[in-house]
């Protein structure tokens, strides 16, 4: 069903692959430390989206065409890009209170579907996502097995490993969000925030 040699090297490669800080990662940190772990994980749903339609476009050569035809990647680089910079903006412009809503509601509301379109963008926009998937995914295929089982095992790995690595970086963002909101500084946080979730649409747009 699938090479157990091929699976053994996957694993341990596609997690130092995602534990590496980049795009979606910086965006889970920011949102742990803005809206907290558990509102995050709508962003993670999205971004996990994301993960496997790259992941099945790379298999099924959708990726080709596309890189043939930047346009698409522009807009959403551009649109996603621009959209994340708009809101570190309103974070960084919050004094005194969370930039985000929390269990108290107060703050600037956010619903769970623009999360989830965060997430969804940051992942299917990224051109190295797309390069990664390409040059890595295909060749843990092995030809003398079943094509769409291996694709549905990989990716199954890869959409865990995704999830595992964007709690630990989210769970990081509270407990910094945590530390500084006991010491008063909220407005610190704020600007932190806005400053990283400025930095990924940059990233995004300029990447």
């Amino acid at each position: 069903m699938i090479n157990a040699s091929l699976l053994a090297l996957f694993v341990p490669t596609f997690f130092i692959v995602s534990v590496t800080p980049g795009m979606c990662m910086t965006l889970s940190l920011t949102l742990g430390m803005s809206i907290g772990l558990r509102r995050t994980f709508y962003m993670m749903w999205g971004e996990l989206a994301g993960v496997a339609l790259v992941s099945i476009a790379a298999v099924a050569g959708v990726a080709t065409v596309m890189l043939r035809y930047p346009e698409a990647f522009t807009l959403l680089k551009y649109g996603g890009g621009g959209y994340l910079m708009y809101l570190g903006a309103q974070m960084w412009l919050c004094r005194g209170k969370m930039a985000f809503p929390d269990h108290t509601g107060t703050g600037l509301p956010v619903p769970p579907s623009e999360l989830m379109m965060q997430g969804f963008i940051t992942a299917i926009a990224n051109p190295k996502g797309w390069a990664f998937m390409i040059s890595l995914f295909p060749p843990f295929i092995d030809r003398q097995y079943p094509v769409i089982p291996q694709i549905t095992i990989l990716l199954s790995i890869i959409l865990v490993i995704e999830f595992a690595c964007l709690i630990i970086y989210a769970s990081g963002g509270k407990r910094l969000r945590t530390f500084l909101s006991k010491r008063g500084g909220t407005q610190l946080l704020n600007r932190i925030s806005g400053i990283l979730m400025i930095a990924v649409g940059l990233w995004l747009a300029l990447g």
